[in-house]
């Protein structure tokens, strides 16, 4: 061999040597890359491979109301779906199952036949019945690998609509869209678990030594301070109020602890049903229906009568607070020593203020005349509160302005507060003063307005409204608790006990919020009707309004504070005073008794008091004397037998104590009828003296207090006049103040 072919040899040999050496390193280099620096990598994307994981949901929290009742939970639902690849007869399957559902043949037959998915949903909402059904057929023809049903949980509301606007409700994806679900989504809906399951290369489930599962979290659970039955109540009267009314622009009300700012009930009528979001309430669909179906008009016109339904009036929605306001200013002039109880003021009917064009009007055109400080808050007096505003100050009256909380919001636990509408300071001039001193040209919500009422009503502080008590686990642990902190104080405890003996006093007398008044107990209350200025009819006037009543009781030591306003009455009188003080009053005579408060009942309230009627039917007639008379109630023996065969009214009838009279038979074939006279539009006494002559009873819904006043009479009766009815038959009237001032 030549020297010149060996050398070709070693140069060939140390070629490949090193290009050996340098594959080597390449492979070492890329080896250390997949083993060491992307292990993690590399082993995640082999476990997605061969794993699949499924989402194991977690049961949302359950909100409760203050005393343990359930206002939100879940239910089972079934969810059915197929395994396409692993069905043999899908005619066979389709058929069935579109039986038992009662649903489409061919969809079923199009999903089953999808060899390439791995699952096709069929249905996600089975009630027990047909998952029953189902089960039933799976287990018939031993299809476990073919066709899965799965348990799943949804949300739930037990009492339909109650309190809609403020529980909220969730989508589609058990999430929390609005009310208190939104706002605490994150600790009502837990944490999902996973189930993981290993898979060979033909997709196929590995033994179960390969699965792994991490447990779901529940929800933490809500308790609310929402309290059922007054929510109920409140729901209730704001609905006759809106309807009586003829209300086009819904109503809204709040119950609230003055002294700790916790929500007892807060409602907007109309309400929905929070298990059908998506359906519209009655007045919204007959507003809908104005439409020509399947139009963008339609559409459009749904998507916005639907956001209006679900939107929380009572904090969402502005409105001018009118003369509810009044006892702000009032309360700041005796705070600052700007007036005293002993300042006079005339009411001419107007009062002209520098920068503006024209006088500005009192609601009573006429003028008031000559009042006292107590009569012009009352008698709810605008000349004079402009009067009060100067002698206070601008800088001051502001100051006080943010001080009761008009420029921020409340903070309460609820989403999409608005923020109120107000001048800046730089912008504030001697007309705004003027006009603000009376509740108008700024705008609040309902839940602001109330929480500035508190601060009188609870002795000069400023609470945070809120909706939640507590929060739970599912063992009952208590791991978070709401605990209320003062505000420093605003309006001295003095000042605040002087304005609500105001307000008591002109409840009980000749005060705008006289149709607020309950017999037995003390309350305080304010009427307010506020022009939209920024509304416009037909005709180009801005006549719409809005009409509302604050009040609180009992006065001197106020446990519960409420709100209601009307927006946009069309039917009778628009004022505050005659829409909204009535069913302020109902709904505290309903819930102070409930809060455990006892009436102390004065004179006037001892002669308008009703008493329930005993049942004397089948006694003697000794016994039935003896009873009626312990009770305190009038009665008249009609026959001569000795043994009561019926009465009229009977037994636990409600009637009028001053007048009322039960009738005793004790005989047959006696005169037993009468026609009921017509006493609508008379005052109070003279339809209690037609009745009573005609031997009737008569029971009272409304005012009560109307020795106070001759503006009280009767808006309606039942039965109604004409009517042929037994002796003694109770005849319902309902008595209202129509004298319209606030």
């Amino acid at each position: 061999m030549t020297k010149e072919k060996n050398r070709k040899i070693t140069k060939r040999g140390t070629f490949l040597l090193f290009f050996f050496i340098f594959l080597a390193i390449i492979i070492t280099i890329t080896l250390f890359k997949i083993q060491i620096l992307g292990y993690d990598d590399f082993q995640k994307n082999v476990i997605e491979q061969l794993t699949v994981e499924t989402n194991v949901n977690p049961l949302r929290g359950k909100i409760y109301d203050r005393n343990g009742v359930t206002l939100a939970s879940n239910k089972t639902v079934w969810v059915l779906y197929l395994v396409p690849k692993k069905i043999s007869n899908p005619e066979f399957i389709a058929k069935e199952i579109s039986n038992i559902l009662e649903c489409d043949y061919d969809s079923v037959l199009n999903k089953a036949k999808k060899t390439g998915y791995k699952y096709q949903v069929i249905d996600i909402d089975l009630n027990e019945e047909q998952a029953k059904k189902i089960r039933e057929f799976i287990d018939k023809y031993s299809l476990t690998d073919q066709i899965q049903l799965n348990a799943s949980s949804e949300r739930y509301y037990p009492l339909s609509s109650l309190a809609s606007h403020t529980l909220g409700f969730v989508n589609a994806d058990g999430v929390g869209i609005y009310g208190l679900e939104k706002v605490y989504n994150n600790i009502l809906e837990g944490t999902s678990g996973k189930y993981i399951t290993a898979q060979d290369a033909q997709s196929s489930d590995m033994p179960f030594q390969y699965e792994t599962y991490i447990e779901s979290e529940n929800g933490y659970n809500l308790v609310s301070t929402i309290d059922t039955y007054i929510q109920y109540q409140l729901e209730l009267q704001l609905e006759t109020a809106a309807i009586e009314s003829g209300a086009q622009n819904r109503a809204a009300g709040i119950v609230m602890n003055p002294k700790t700012g916790e929500i007892y009930a807060m409602a907007v009528y109309p309400d929905f049903n929070l298990n059908e979001p998506y359906v519209l309430d009655e007045l919204s669909q007959a507003k809908l229906d104005e439409y020509q179906k399947d139009t963008k008009e339609y559409r459009n016109a749904y998507l916005n009568l639907l956001y209006t339904m679900w939107n929380n009036k009572a904090v969402t929605e502005l409105y001018e607070p009118g003369s509810t306001f009044k006892l702000v200013t009032t309360s700041v002039a005796l705070e600052t020593k700007a007036a005293s109880l002993a300042n006079r003021y005339i009411c001419t009917g107007s009062l002209k203020i520098d920068g503006y064009y024209r006088a500005i009007s009192c609601h009573k055109r006429k003028g008031h005349g000559n009042l006292t400080f107590a009569e012009a808050l009352q008698q709810s007096c605008n000349p004079s509160m402009m009067k009060l505003a100067f002698s206070i100050g601008k800088e001051k009256f502001y100051d006080y302005f943010q001080k009761f909380g008009y420029t921020s919001k409340t903070g309460i636990d609820l989403p999409s507060e608005a923020s109120g509408y107000y001048h800046s300071y730089d912008d504030f001039s001697n007309v705004s003063l003027a006009v603000y001193s009376f509740g108008q040209t700024f705008k609040t919500t309902a839940i602001q307005q109330l929480r500035a009422v508190s601060v009188v009503a609870n002795g000069g502080y400023l609470v945070e409204p809120h909706l939640i008590k507590s929060i739970v686990d599912n063992e009952g642990n208590t791991v978070y608790e709401y605990e209320t902190e003062k505000s420093e104080q605003i309006i001295d405890a003095d000042v605040c006990k002087t304005i609500s003996q105001i307000l008591k006093e002109g409840v009980d007398g000749e005060g705008g919020a006289k149709n607020a008044y309950v017999a037995g107990y003390s309350i305080a209350a304010k009427t307010g009707t506020s022009e939209k200025k920024d509304k416009y009819d037909e005709n180009g006037q801005t006549s719409y309004r809005v009409s509302s009543c604050v009040a609180y009781g009992p006065s001197e030591d106020a446990e519960v504070a409420v709100i209601i306003l009307v927006d946009e009455p069309t039917v009778g009188s628009k004022y505050g005073s005659v829409v909204a003080a009535p069913y302020v009053g109902n709904l505290m005579e309903d819930i102070l008794p409930y809060l455990g408060i006892e009436a102390v009942y004065n004179e006037n309230d001892i002669e308008h008091i009703e008493i329930e009627i005993p049942d004397v039917i089948n006694k003697s007639l000794g016994e039935a004397e003896i009873q009626l008379k312990d009770a305190g109630i009038a009665y008249e023996i009609i026959g001569e037998g000795e043994e009561v065969i019926s009465q009229m009214p009977i037994g636990g009838t409600k009637i009028y104590k001053k007048s009322g009279k039960v009738l005793i038979y004790t005989g047959q074939d006696l005169e037993t009828h009468t026609y009921i006279p017509n006493v609508v539009g008379k005052t109070a006494e003279q339809a209690n003296l037609i009745l009573t002559n005609s031997r009737l009873n008569i029971e009272i819904d409304g005012a009560t207090n109307f020795v106070f006043g001759k503006s009280a009479i009767v808006t309606e009766q039942y039965p109604i006049a004409g009517t042929s009815v037994p002796i003694g038959t109770v005849v319902k009237i309902k008595i209202m103040f129509t004298d319209e001032e606030d």
